[in-house]
């Protein structure tokens, strides 16, 4: 019997016939270098802070891959690596076939193309669900606003204990997940006439989905309830909307964060694209408001010429832990804010509109500022993720509103610059690596998730009905003791 155990050890560990352990081992090691030059968040992994043991995920894998016995196993080993950072962002992407030569198709001319037609063609589809997270629409009190499908928010009111809450869902931070906005848009552009021009098509669904985001918001609080639930559970991100829909919950200033980006050679062209933008603004010295311009400007030169300070050995990070220092060994480089030059600009402080959005991304929103301005909390789930994580960290930093569910997802900032996926060698596989950083109020790296100030983490034999009631009375009951 036991020379019968030894016989199938035996075959089970040794190497399938072809399979060549030591090009495994050569691309693990050039990932590491990759991750070392270009990953945004590895000086935050290579801390303590950050819960992550980079040193032991090496290690891991390292033993994996010194007892593959395939290209499975190997595969497993480094797919394993990388997903214990639980960083969104970085991810094996799916494998290409070879380049081929055949051309692109032309675009489609939507001259004279019906909404829904038009809308479908330029890549507006719904692609997240409707429904709220939990299931406020099935609780007793629950009476429906706005449907999302015929509007573009879900919103209602449900009762709770002692007052009466407003909902909100706000399923993706993306335009193009909201047909019904580009559908009335392309029609009214249709009888203008204005259809040719795409790029300004677009930028009018871009400020109709804010729109109709403040407009939901005045309708909820017409209907006068205590307080607002925002609900981005299962929300997996978007763009800056995230970054901008905050000033909507708030009349007060609201502060944007701190932003880094990796200093990797790509890293000019995004800063490139900042300088030209501010550029094209800057003249006429007499404006009101041209000193900002200047000095954005001068912000984003000075940093352009400070790539090349930021490089750095972070392969500490396979050997020990060091404290979390995003302005020391980091590779990061200060890029301003996550809404441009600046973290905060009072509306009219430049007249021009064109000055002020270069300036001050989130400026094109102030139209919509303070449409809802009672009590906020914001309810995420572990698939919140991204633009749904930086909207709920400036909600929270910001005091505008308090958290509540289950910690988000963990993806942070993710891509500011365009940089090609790593690919390996010897596998070819594609690693994709985030290239920016979002600092918290309290100096951490947004990649870390955001934690709900009222957990309402799932039960032993609770459906989600249940769970949908408590989150509701949680809500009712820390705003009653905040409010006593």
């Amino acid at each position: 019997m036991k020379r019968l155990w030894f016989t199938l050890f035996a075959l089970l560990s040794t190497p399938c016939a072809g399979f060549d352990r030591a090009v495994w081992q050569d691309d693990f090691a050039y990932l590491k270098k990759q991750l070392e030059s270009r990953y945004a968040n590895l000086a935050w992994f290579g801390s303590a802070q950050s819960g992550v043991d980079a040193r032991a995920l090496d290690r891991r894998a390292t033993r994996a891959l010194g007892a593959a016995g395939d290209d499975a196993d190997a595969k497993a080993a480094i797919a394993d690596f990388i997903n214990g950072f639980g960083d969104g962002h970085l991810s094996i992407m799916p494998a290409l076939a070879p380049k081929d030569d055949v051309p692109a198709p032309p675009n489609r001319d939507l001259h004279g193309a019906d909404a829904a037609t038009a809308c479908a063609a330029l890549g507006y589809a719904s692609t997240r669900s409707v429904p709220f997270s939990l299931p406020f629409e099935s609780l007793a009190d629950f009476s429906m606003v706005s449907d999302g499908v015929s509007k573009p928010f879900r919103a209602g009111i449900v009762a709770g204990p002692g007052l009466k809450i407003g909902l909100i869902r706000i399923k993706y931070f993306r335009q193009r997940d909201y047909p019904s906005v580009c559908e009335n848009v392309w029609s009214k552009a249709a009888q203008e006439g204005k259809t040719d021009d795409l790029a300004a098509v677009r930028d009018r669904i871009d400020d109709a989905w804010y729109a109709a985001l403040a407009d939901q918001l005045k309708q909820l609080r017409a209907a006068n309830p205590d307080v607002l639930i925002v609900d981005v559970g299962g929300n997996g991100g978007g763009n800056d909307a995230g970054e901008w829909t905050p000033r909507m919950f708030t009349d007060k200033p609201v502060h944007s964060a701190r932003l880094l980006v990796t200093a990797t050679p790509s890293l000019p062209g995004y800063l490139d694209e900042e300088i030209d933008g501010l550029r094209e603004v800057s003249k006429g010295d007499g404006v009101r408001g041209s000193e900002l311009v200047a000095k954005a400007l001068a912000d984003f030169e000075r940093r352009k010429r400070m790539i090349g300070d930021r490089g750095c050995d972070l392969s500490y990070a396979w050997r020990e832990q060091r404290p979390w220092q995003p302005f020391g060994c980091s590779r990061l480089l200060d890029a301003g804010f996550a809404s441009g030059a600046v973290d905060y600009l009072a509306p009219g402080t430049i007249p021009d509109a064109k000055r002020e959005a270069a300036v001050y991304w989130p400026s094109k929103v102030d139209a919509y500022r303070g449409a809802w301005t009672g009590p906020v909390y914001v309810l995420t789930d572990a698939r919140s993720f991204s633009a749904s994580e930086m909207f709920t960290a400036v909600m929270r930093d910001n005091a505008i509103a308090r958290t509540v569910g289950v910690k988000t997802g963990g993806a942070g900032c993710g891509f500011m610059h365009e940089d090609p996926p790593v690919e390996l060698p010897h596998s070819h596989l594609r690693v994709r690596v985030p290239s920016c950083v979002r600092l918290r109020a309290d100096g951490t790296d947004e990649v870390a998730g955001v934690k709900p100030d009222l957990e309402i983490a799932p039960r032993e034999g609770e459906d989600d009905r249940t769970r949908a009631a408590r989150a509701i009375a949680a809500v009712a009951a820390d705003l009653h003791t905040l409010t006593k």
